[in-house]
């Protein structure tokens, strides 16, 4: 499972999730910073990776199109910094595997997780 990190989250999420064995990727590596989310989007589910941001946008791209990926994981809480919740994203990551390599969107704050699978 390798993971997308967009650019409104720090690249300090990557050696974070490195860490706990997850492949990690920021956008600023491998595309242009002020690249629209779509083409963040199609780059992600060409290349296999799960896109995890702080940005609402990603969903509402998934609902439009609705599309099957690439998978999403939304931050939704005011610390979106590694030390506050990589612990919380790892166990997320965790238990839903097998509906984030199916296609879903997952939000997540300190206590919970909503799962909606894809298409939207």
């Amino acid at each position: 499972m390798k993971l997308l990190i967009d650019m409104n989250l720090s690249p300090m999420w990557c050696a974070a999730l490195n860490q706990y064995g997850r492949e990690a990727i920021h956008w600023s590596e491998v595309g242009d910073p002020r690249a629209l989310d779509r083409y963040i989007m199609d780059w992600a589910r060409e290349n296999g990776y799960i896109v995890f941001t702080h940005d609402l946008d990603f969903g509402t791209l998934l609902a439009l199109t609705h599309a099957e990926g690439p998978s999403v994981i939304q931050v939704r809480t005011q610390d979106v910094t590694p030390n506050h919740l990589v612990e919380t994203v790892v166990e997320v990551l965790r238990d839903h595997e097998t509906m984030l390599d199916a296609g879903a969107l997952i939000s997540v704050d300190e206590s919970s997780a909503r799962v909606r699978m894809l298409p939207l």
